[in-house]
Parts: C-alpha cells; structure tokens; sequence
C-alpha cells in the first residue's frame, strides 16, 4: 500500500473507489487502522466502505501509531490526529473533502473541522465513542500502563511489546506506542532510553487532554457551535458509544442531521443509503 510522510510521521493510506473525496476516519481507539471499516463491529456488518466507493473516492488510513503507520513520543492530542489527515488531503492533491468518522474517528471529523473548516465539505459521525464510561476506561488503560513502567521500566515494555501480539485495548501494558514498538526497531531503541519521569508526566497529560470529559471529547462545544457545516450523526447504544454522546453532538452542531435509528436498525442497506443520501445532498 502507498505510505505519505505526514508531520515527519509514515502515514500507511489507501483510496477506493472514484468521484468527491472521503476522507475517513477509523474506528479502534488506539487501534485506528483503515481495515477496521470492514472487520470491526457494527461495521463489519454494514458493508460502508465497499458501497460508499461506488460514488466517492473513499481515503482510508492506519492513524498515526497504529497499524503500519509510525509515531512520534509525545503529548498527543486529538488536533494531532487532525494535523495527519489533513496532510494526508494535501498529499493527496484535495482542497476539500467530505470527513467521516466511526467512533473515536468522530472526535478527529469535529476537531478537524473546527481547525480547517474550509477544507470539510460534511461531517459524518458514525456512532460517536463518548460517556462516563468511556472516559474510565481509557483513563484506567493509560493508567496502568503506567502502573506497569513504575514497576519495570521503558526497556521492559519494549520487551513485552516485541514478546506478544495484542494491542493496546486489548492489554494495555505496553502502552499506546505498542505498535510502533514492534515495527520498528530504531523506535523501540530511542523508546526504551527515554527518561521515566519526564515519559510518566507526558503520558498522564495525555489521559487529561484526550479523555477530558463525560461526552464526545475532541472540539471545545462553543467551537461546534460555530461550524456553518453539515453534519450526519448516527448514534451507537453501548458502554463506549453512549447514545448521550451522539445527542451531544446534534445540540452543539448548528447543521446537524439524526439519525434516530437503534442499532437493530442500523443495517447493510438502510445505514449505507442514509450516509450517501446526506453526502449527495451535500455535494456541492
């Protein structure tokens, strides 16, 4: 596949399909790879990608420290994320594109948008991860990852990184650079010589800054409240996609379009033709 060098970061991407740009933002967490919109959850079952490409130029990419994408040691903020996709678009010669997120992916659309508006044609935030929960689950992921480099050091999660196959989610140890570690071992190298206090206090600014709030974390809400974009919002009904999440996004955004529709009722043919129905309407 193509790889782009985005904010000194290889970013791993693919294009499907032809007609407007899509730029599209994984689903995943820590694990935001471009195939997860064919094989993870609700999408695996929803076939977006593939018919989404008969009428748009679908971009899809591994997120930065994700998947065959690098990274970078440092503070992480969702505007970061934002900074890779929007290279991307430039990379790729577009000036303006239709944004799509699943998941986590929405909070990167609606910060996107609030940095760059005039590159975003629409917003589609597909099943938003926020909520209580959410936000305890990735403060206590990060948490004990830092739990386990007190115990043992940087040079101990490079082993246990490089020793196993799970991501972040999946066992957090390692930490959020876990693939990153495994591919590279230049990376792994420079990682594992870092300085444990300063590493402990850049990650526990990043547990504050990325999951900071019981909602959609990303965009301040007065800057959503100034987005002359419009948008589609689809609700999720878990744990990590409270249905509060979405509706917090539908009171903030000014041109904004629900979906009310549970779940159940998010199918391969309804949830596709509801996506291409707002871009079409959007185009131009």
């Amino acid at each position: 596949m193509p790889t782009a060098l985005i904010d000194g970061i290889v970013t791993d991407y693919e294009t499907t399909g032809d007609g407007p740009p899509l730029l599209m933002f994984s689903p995943g967490g820590f694990n935001a790879v471009r195939d997860n919109w064919r094989t993870q959850g609700v999408y695996r079952r929803l076939d977006l990608l593939d018919q989404l490409a008969a009428n748009y130029t679908c971009i899809t990419f591994d997120r930065r420290e994700s998947g065959r994408s690098g990274g970078r040691v440092q503070r992480i903020g969702w505007l970061d994320y934002a900074v890779q996709g929007k290279g991307l678009l430039d990379h790729l010669g577009f000036a303006r594109a239709h944004l799509m997120g699943g998941c986590v992916g929405c909070s990167i659309v609606t910060t996107f948008a609030v940095a760059y508006p005039e590159a975003v044609a629409s917003m589609v935030l597909y099943s938003p991860a926020g909520g209580p929960r959410y936000r305890i689950t990735q403060h206590e992921r990060l948490w004990r990852h830092l739990a386990y480099v007190a115990e043992h050091g940087l040079e101990q999660v490079v082993t246990l990184a490089t020793s196993t196959e799970a991501g972040f989610s999946q066992d957090p140890r390692p930490g959020p650079w876990v693939t990153v570690l495994r591919r590279d071992p230049g990376f792994a190298e420079v990682y594992a010589k870092l300085d444990t206090g300063r590493y402990t206090a850049m990650v526990a600014g990043m547990a504050r800054v990325l999951f900071d709030r019981d909602t959609v974390p990303g965009a301040e809400p007065e800057d959503l409240m100034q987005l002359d974009i419009p948008a589609l919002v689809v609700p999720g009904e878990d744990a990590s996609h409270a249905p509060s999440a979405a509706r917090y996004l539908q009171e903030c955004l000014p041109l904004v379009e629900y979906w009310d529709a549970p779940v159940s009722e998010q199918t391969r043919r309804s949830a596709p033709a509801r996506v291409l129905a707002f871009l079409d309407a959007n185009a131009g």
